[in-house]
């Protein structure tokens, strides 16, 4: 569906099912240089039952207009005027990576508009090396290639699909080629910038389940233990062998996790 938030024309995907304020909401938002689409699986399984769902597409992502948002801190209020704009209250909020540093900080500003958050492929801080934003900032290729080299685990760069004639890699790389100039850069900069997540996580009160791969080289499991004592009530699940792409490579037992909160 298509909405108007500031001006701006908004695409959300929701499962082809028309919104019912009387009904739970679950918002999925996606990482840097994504878009929806990485929700497939999700926004089918919980529109079909009763929910209702928005898939978004940041500003400038997708089939998004408007202008690329510079702070997680905009996104969260810019995904409370999201909800607005669809007429619904509270929603349960499920981000990817930069996705979810947004649903952190909405949680932390907007409290009594946000019923759990899910994290998956997070850690707070996020911060960005030198050299890969050097190159997203001059639009280089090679900041494509290895936020999808570093983002598979190495069995998912060769095959190991279970769907039949995809390829993970190549899939990745060619979603994040549709990005606009200066998307990826922007999105790094803006999860390298975060730097109140930490105090944001420690004022987040709803349930947080944190779904993270084994073997993410993005956002190791490691680095998560900071944000993970700062949120209040906060549960982590590790999925054995995956990288930081979890959507990607184990979407069947991430859906079993969303499942238990949303």
């Amino acid at each position: 569906m298509k909405l108007k938030v500031n001006q701006n024309e908004v695409y959300a995907a929701t499962g082809n099912r028309e919104l019912d304020p009387d009904r739970e909401t679950v918002v999925f938002i996606h990482g840097t240089g994504q878009d929806h689409t990485i929700w497939v699986l999700p926004t089918r399984y919980f529109a079909r039952k009763g929910k209702n769902v928005l898939a978004i597409d940041l500003p400038g992502h997708g089939r998004s207009g408007g202008t690329l948002l510079e702070s997680i801190e905009a996104m969260a209020d810019w995904l409370i005027d999201v909800l607005d704009t669809a007429g619904l209250f509270t929603a349960s909020l499920v981000g990817h990576s930069l996705g979810s540093l947004v649903a952190i900080a909405t949680a932390a500003r907007h409290p009594s508009r946000v019923r759990n958050i899910a994290l998956v492929g997070t850690t707070v801080p996020m911060p960005v090396s030198e050299f890969l934003l050097d190159q997203a900032r001059k639009n280089d290729h090679t900041a494509i290639e290895m936020l999808n080299y570093w983002g598979l685990s190495k069995s998912a760069q060769l095959g190991g699909n279970s769907t039949p004639g995809n390829w993970m890699l190549g899939g990745g790389v060619r979603l994040m080629e549709k990005a606009g100039p200066g998307v990826i850069y922007q999105d790094l900069k803006a999860c390298n910038d975060y730097i109140n997540g930490i105090r944001d996580a420690a004022n987040v009160k709803c349930p947080a389940l944190l779904i993270l791969g084994e073997r993410d080289q993005l956002t190791p499991v490691r680095s998560t233990k900071t944000v993970s004592a700062a949120l209040q009530n906060a549960e982590i699940v590790v999925l054995e062998g995956s990288g930081h792409a979890l959507l990607t490579e184990r979407p069947d037992p991430v859906l079993d996790q969303l499942i238990r909160i949303v």
